[in-house]
């Protein structure tokens, strides 16, 4: 009788799993099916089914299902965890932070909550799409990499953290630049220079270093204002030299009889002073 009951149960299951099968020859999922006979592990294996159909949003349906039926079962814990990977799989940021937020908040000290907090700054970063957009999504980005990056450094995503947070940095760094060369284009000088400045006091490890001198030297010049524009140069001199932009304002300075060199005693004067002393801000 045991053996008898054993079999029964085989062979439910081997039904179920074939059910399951079936689904997954039809296009997409089927969400008015009643899911409460199949096993977590089958439900899990659907979702990924999904996944390797490209079908993101329901194999996150999957997945939100396992986690339903069988809360505090360790499929649920991993079924949440691949929540969020699909969500952001089908570009559905929102869900997927929300879905990595649960899994930090539920299981901080899980193996993989390092991977649910990147996903979660993937989640912001992914959408850093061109200089024009609005700027929060990178302020955001660069908070959750940066407790990627403090959190868990040892973690196998420290390393893509730290490179993505240089781009976002770099991607704002950009953003101040774009508004400075509008200001600047509008003859706008002093709005221009308030920009640009940004760049070199907050921004000074990103690419935009260099040309922001430059549009320091443009700016300055225009306004009359020889000791900050030769400073400038100056900076450019000794930092970047090997830039096309200190070239361009080499030439400009003096094709006017100006040297590159530290004047007066303004902001630039103590950027030098600090760069000439082996420091940078």
């Amino acid at each position: 009788m045991v053996g008898s009951r054993a079999a029964v149960r085989l062979a439910c299951a081997i039904l179920l799993t074939a059910t399951l099968a079936a689904c997954g020859a039809r296009s997409g999922a089927d969400r008015t099916q009643n899911l409460e006979g199949f096993t977590p592990e089958q439900i899990f294996e659907r979702g990924e089914y999904e996944l390797s159909q490209s079908r993101a949003d329901d194999a996150a349906w999957y997945f939100a299902e396992v986690e339903r039926l069988y809360p505090y079962s360790n499929w649920a814990k991993r079924a949440l965890i691949m929540q969020a990977f699909s969500f952001h799989s089908g570009k559905d940021y929102p869900e997927s932070r929300a879905a990595a937020q649960r899994y930090i908040d539920f299981y901080p000290t899980d193996e993989d909550a390092a991977y649910a907090q990147y996903l979660l700054a993937l989640s912001y970063y992914d959408q850093i799409d061109e200089v024009g957009r609005d700027q929060g999504l990178t302020f955001q980005a660069l908070q959750a990499l940066r407790t990627v990056i403090e959190v868990y450094p040892d973690s196998e995503y420290a390393t893509s953290a730290i490179l993505k947070f240089d781009l976002a940095f770099d991607h704002l760094a950009g953003k101040e630049m774009e508004i400075g060369r509008y200001y600047l284009r509008r003859d706008h000088f002093t709005a221009a220079i308030n920009r640009f400045r940004v760049v070199v006091e907050d921004f000074q490890t990103t690419t935009h270093t260099a040309e922001a001198l430059h549009r320091l030297v443009e700016a300055y010049l225009s306004l009359g204002l020889v000791n900050e524009a030769q400073t400038a140069g100056a900076i450019l001199g000794f930092n970047y030299q090997s830039t096309e932009w200190y070239e361009r304002s080499y030439k400009l300075l003096t094709s006017r009889g100006l040297d590159l060199k530290d004047r007066g005693n303004n902001w630039l004067s103590q950027i030098y002073r600090q760069s000439i002393k082996g420091e940078w801000l």
